[in-house]
């Protein structure tokens, strides 16, 4: 029930569509790219739950206070302490190779305001745990959702960085200005 509602509502009313063509296997990492407004919470939400897939998502810890905290868990929200600096990175990877099934979204540029600097996180779990990234670009303009690409880590960080950004260099936040991919040589 729950599915259908979100199918109607992004894909009827709201009038998105979507072109997936990677294969999702039973461990993977997300990269979710632009994250310019907090609507993109809400379009990801619907967009996972028309699709039937449960995914788990890395969210500042200053979002889970009560009551979004129990909201935000029941999503799939893992809170991040970003003040210090922990094993988050380790600790998700450790999580990946021991579990049979492992789905976590992160959005590299760990905020909506505009940075060139990238996080490096979710590439170094992917890595770690053997397992690919699927890259999802939202596009407010289009109205669309998109996955055709998908990176297999192998260490040469700066060149698979390189790539991952000029997949996003065409996709329009829900804000625009509050994104960019940097400087690419």
């Amino acid at each position: 029930m729950w599915k259908k509602f979100c199918q109607w509502m992004l894909f009827k009313h709201m009038g998105w569509t979507s072109e997936i063509t990677e294969q999702h296997p039973d461990k993977y990492i997300i990269c979710l790219a632009p994250h310019t407004s907090n609507w993109d919470f809400i379009i990801g939400q619907l967009f996972s739950s028309a699709r039937g897939m449960q995914t788990n998502f890395l969210m500042k810890k200053e979002w889970f206070v009560w009551p979004l905290g129990m909201l935000f868990r029941h999503f799939g929200g893992i809170p991040v302490e970003r003040k210090k600096h922990t094993s988050m990175t380790d600790a998700m990877a450790k999580a990946a190779s021991e579990a049979k099934v492992f789905h976590l979204c992160i959005t590299p540029e760990g905020t909506r305001s505009a940075t060139a600097e990238w996080k490096k996180g979710f590439y170094f779990i992917a890595l770690k745990a053997k397992i690919p990234i699927l890259l999802y670009g939202v596009d407010y303009e289009k109205r669309h959702v998109t996955c055709t690409k998908t990176i297999i880590p192998n260490g040469d960080f700066d060149s698979q960085m390189r790539e991952i950004k000029l997949y996003f260099k065409d996709f329009r936040g829900r804000r625009p200005e509050n994104f960019t991919i940097g400087e690419i040589d």
